[in-house]
């Protein structure tokens, strides 16, 4: 049986530059649909950490992004 890919967010700044914290914020999720659930809930604090923007990531394959984290102009 394989190993599931997890289902990851890249965390960006508005310039495209990875942002790595420390410690990181999320684990590797089992669905997207539980990804995505998290950031809904965390976005405001990653913002707050200096991310501007997400990618999400099944494995090495990008999913969709970079998605703002920033609230409508």
């Amino acid at each position: 049986m394989a190993d599931a890919v997890a289902w990851v967010w890249r965390y960006e700044t508005a310039a495209g530059d990875v942002v790595v914290l420390d410690p990181p914020e999320a684990p590797g999720f089992p669905s997207q649909a539980d990804a995505e659930t998290w950031i809904g809930e965390e976005w405001q604090r990653l913002l707050e950490a200096g991310v501007d923007a997400v990618t999400l990531l099944e494995g090495e394959r990008v999913v969709y992004g970079p998605m703002s984290l920033h609230p409508p102009a």
